[in-house]
C-alpha cells in the first residue's frame, strides 16, 4: 500500500510505503460500529441520579379514604403514578455504561477505518508540521497551503511531536484537531473529513497497530 506524501505547498511529492495489514484491510462496518460505540460508552460518566418512591419527599398520610370516593385506592403520594412521586426504575450515579472490546478487535477496527480513509483519498502524509510561534494564523496558513481545512472540511493532524506552539495554535481552529498517535481514537478518525499524519507519526502508528 502506498500513501501520498505532500510537500509544504500541498502538492504530491512522492509515495510512502505502508503495510497492507493496517492500510489495506476490507471495510468491516459491524466491527467499526462496535468499536466506535464502545469507545464513546467507555468515556461516558454516570452523573445522573433519580429518586425512587422511598427517596422522594412526601407524607405518609393516606391521601383519601379507601372506599366510597369512586377513585382508585391510594396508600401514599410517593407512588410512581402520582405527580411528584418516585421513579419505578431510577437512574443511579453508579450505573456502569462500559463496553468490553478486546485489544485485537479494537486494533482491527482502527485499521479498517484507516483503510477506508485511504481508499477515499482522505489520508495524506507530510514530513513534519510545526509553527514558529503560538499563532493560529500561522497554522491555518500552513493547512490552507496544503489544501486542508478549507470549505468547512475538518482535518485531524497526527504528529509525533505536539509541542506547545502547535497545541496553542490549533486551539482556536474549530475544525482542526492536533493529537499524538496514541490519542488518535476511532471516533476522531470517523468524524474528521481528512487525516494529515507526519512521517514519524506514521511509523509510530504502524508500531502500535502492527
Amino acid at each position: 500500500m502506498e500513501l501520498k506524501l505532500l510537500d509544504a505547498t500541498g502538492q504530491p511529492a512522492a509515495k510512502v510505503e505502508a503495510p497492507d495489514t493496517i492500510f489495506g484491510r476490507d471495510f468491516n462496518e459491524p466491527l467499526i460500529h462496535q468499536v466506535v460505540v464502545a469507545f464513546r460508552a467507555n468515556g461516558r460518566s454516570a452523573n445522573r441520579a433519580q429518586k425512587d418512591r422511598s427517596a422522594v419527599r412526601h407524607s405518609t398520610k393516606k391521601p383519601f379514604r379507601q372506599k366510597g370516593t369512586g377513585r382508585a385506592r391510594a396508600g401514599m403520594t410517593s407512588s410512581p403514578l402520582w405527580r411528584g412521586g418516585g421513579k419505578i426504575f431510577p437512574n443511579s450515579p453508579d450505573e456502569n455504561f462500559s463496553h468490553k472490546v478486546n485489544r485485537k478487535m479494537y486494533r482491527a477496527g482502527v485499521c479498517s477505518i484507516l483503510s477506508q480513509l485511504v481508499r477515499e483519498d482522505r489520508v495524506a502524509v507530510i514530513e513534519d508540521i510545526a509553527v514558529e510561534a503560538p499563532k493560529t494564523k500561522l497554522l491555518a496558513g500552513k493547512l490552507a497551503a496544503m489544501g486542508m481545512g478549507l470549505n468547512g472540511k475538518s482535518v485531524l493532524v497526527i504528529t509525533d511531536n505536539l509541542d506547545e506552539n502547535l497545541y496553542l495554535a490549533s486551539r482556536n481552529l474549530p475544525h482542526v484537531l492536533v493529537v499524538e498517535p496514541r490519542h488518535a481514537d476511532p471516533v476522531s478518525l470517523v468524524h474528521f473529513s481528512n487525516v494529515l499524519i507526519t512521517r514519524p507519526a506514521l511509523a509510530k502508528v504502524q508500531e502500535m497497530l502492527g
